[in-house]
C-alpha cells in the first residue's frame, strides 16, 4: 500500500545556480515521487506557493510541465490535481517497456565499447549503494544515470527519445515499485544479472533478463495499484516482448 510520507521544510525552494522555475519543478516532481502527494490529491496553486515560498505564477508554469510529463491532470471546474496511472495506463507501460528497453540493452550489448560497459558498471555500483540506504529520489535518479549510459551506447535514438517521453510516469511506477518490502533487494540483484550478461556480449542472455527485471518489477506496482483503486482483477499481467533478433554491428 502506498504510505502517504510528511510534507515539510524538505520542499523549501533553496537559492542555487538552477533556475527558480527548475527548483520549483523538482519540488513538486520529487514531492510526487516520494508519495508526499498521492494520485488524485488536489493542488491548489495559492497552498503550493506558501508551501514552496514562490509566486503563482512559478506554480503554475511547474504544473504546466508536470501535465506534459502525465504525473498532474486538470480536472473541468476542479483544477489540477495528481494523476491517476490506472492499471490499464501501467500495463501499456510496462509492454512498451519490455518491447523497447530490451532491445536497447540488446543493442548496446553488441555496440557499446569496452569503455561504456567499465561506465554501466560504476551506475550499477552506485545505484546498488543509494537501493540500500532506501531513498526513493536519490534511487531514481541513480536509475535514470545508469539507463542514461545504455541509451548513449546502444546506437538508436529515436528508442531512447521515445522512452524519455514517458520517464516522469516510468519513474513513478518504479517508486511504487521499489517503495515496496524487499523489492530493492530483488532490484538490486536483477540489474546486476542484466550487466553480468551485457559482459558476455550475449544479446540473448542480456534479453532475458532485462525482461525478467520488467515482469517482476511490473508484478510488484501492479499489484500496489490494484490495491489502491479497489481492482477486483488479477493484478498481474502478461507481458510480452519481441523475439530477440541479430542487431548488425555499427561502423
Amino acid at each position: 500500500m502506498m504510505q502517504r510520507q510528511p510534507l515539510g521544510d524538505s520542499v523549501k525552494i533553496e537559492r542555487t545556480a538552477m533556475t527558480l522555475r527548475e527548483k520549483v519543478l523538482n519540488a513538486l516532481r520529487n514531492a510526487i515521487l516520494n508519495f508526499q502527494l498521492l494520485p488524485g490529491d488536489r493542488l491548489v496553486e495559492r497552498d503550493l506557493c506558501d508551501l514552496l515560498g514562490v509566486s503563482r505564477t512559478s506554480v503554475r508554469e511547474a504544473l504546466r510541465h508536470l501535465e506534459s510529463e502525465g504525473l498532474v491532470d486538470y480536472m473541468e471546474g476542479k483544477g489540477p490535481r495528481v494523476a491517476i496511472i490506472t492499471m490499464e495506463d501501467a500495463r501499456e507501460i510496462y509492454e512498451l517497456r519490455c518491447s523497447l528497453e530490451c532491445m536497447i540493452i540488446e543493442l548496446f550489448t553488441v555496440r557499446a565499447s569496452d569503455e561504456q560497459i567499465l561506465d554501466l558498471e560504476y551506475a550499477l555500483r552506485k545505484l546498488h549503494s543509494r537501493l540500500e540506504a532506501g531513498e526513493i529520489v536519490p534511487i531514481l535518479e541513480a536509475v535514470t544515470a545508469f539507463y542514461d549510459v545504455l541509451f548513449e551506447g546502444c546506437g538508436n535514438s529515436a528508442a531512447c527519445n521515445f522512452l524519455r517521453q514517458l520517464q516522469a510516469r516510468i519513474s513513478f511506477l518504479r517508486a511504487t515499485s521499489v517503495s515496496q518490502n524487499n523489492r530493492y533487494k530483488n532490484s538490486s540483484a536483477e540489474m546486476a544479472d542484466i550487466v553480468e550478461a551485457i559482459k558476455t556480449r550475449d544479446p540473448a542472455k542480456a534479453h532475458a533478463a532485462c525482461l525478467e527485471h520488467i515482469k517482476r518489477a511490473a508484478d510488484v506496482a501492479l499489484k500496489v495499484l490494484a490495491e489502491q483503486q479497489g481492482d477486483t482483477a488479477p493484478a498481474q499481467v502478461e507481458i510480452r516482448s519481441p523475439l530477440q533478433v541479430d542487431f548488425p554491428q555499427i561502423g
